[in-house]
């Protein structure tokens, strides 16, 4: 017995080393496909957590300030936010901004005015203490959003105002119920249809590049 193969051993074996060869790049195309596809998947999920937030009305301004000490009275509250905001049904449904002392009592004229991003209204303060500005709006797009922003008044002349049990009506008087606290956790904030659309693209768009990646690499190697 000798050490060389036949002819057709050599052939044998050349064609069950092509066999191996081809299913190594399959496994290599498929596993490749797979990290394309996770590494969709989690850039999906990435975007979508964002989206919402991009889509969230917030607070960026108030007057006053929060947590700030004032000594004078402003012309105006006022809270501003990052989305311009929309009195759809032209009676400020959705609206308030209220001031509260320690004791309850109501401070403001309740003469509610809206422009571009700010909703205001008349201010008149009491005696010396800590408030709260509670806020609640309506953006263009529907979303709501409410908080509150407190402060401290320590005037260096007393006002003389006094306050009410019950929010005051724009015009004189009080209004009936006054708007609660928002305590509530907030909602999570919706993606409007144009975040769901460019996901989606983005998303199709990473899973092609991935698959023709996919391809290139395995005509690249049997190359």
């Amino acid at each position: 017995m000798t050490g060389f193969s036949t002819p057709a051993e050599i052939d044998a074996a050349r064609r069950d080393f092509a066999v191996r060869a081809h299913a190594w790049e399959a496994d290599r195309v498929r596993m490749a496909l797979r990290g394309a596809v996770t590494l969709a998947v989690a850039s999906a999920l990435m975007l979508v957590s964002i989206a919402p937030a991009q889509a969230h009305d917030s607070l960026v301004a108030s007057t006053p300030a929060a947590h700030s000490t004032i000594e004078s009275l402003p012309a105006e509250f006022s809270v501003t936010m990052n989305e311009p905001l929309g009195d759809v049904s032209g009676e400020m449904a959705g609206f308030a901004l209220e001031v509260v002392d320690a004791h309850g009592l109501y401070y403001g004229d309740g003469c509610l005015s809206i422009g571009g991003h700010t909703l205001s209204m008349g201010a008149t303060l009491g005696e010396e203490g800590d408030y709260r500005m509670l806020w609640q709006v309506v953006s263009e797009d529907g979303h709501a959003a409410s908080g509150e922003v407190p402060f401290h008044w320590s005037p260096k002349h007393p006002t003389g105002a006094t306050g009410s049990v019950a929010p005051p009506k724009c015009g004189g008087g009080t209004g009936k119920t006054p708007v609660p606290v928002p305590t509530a956790a907030p909602q999570r904030p919706r993606a409007n249809v144009g975040d769901v659309v460019l996901i989606g693209a983005i998303v199709a768009a990473l899973v092609v590049a991935a698959l023709i990646g996919a391809v290139m690499l395995g005509r690249r190697r049997r190359s």
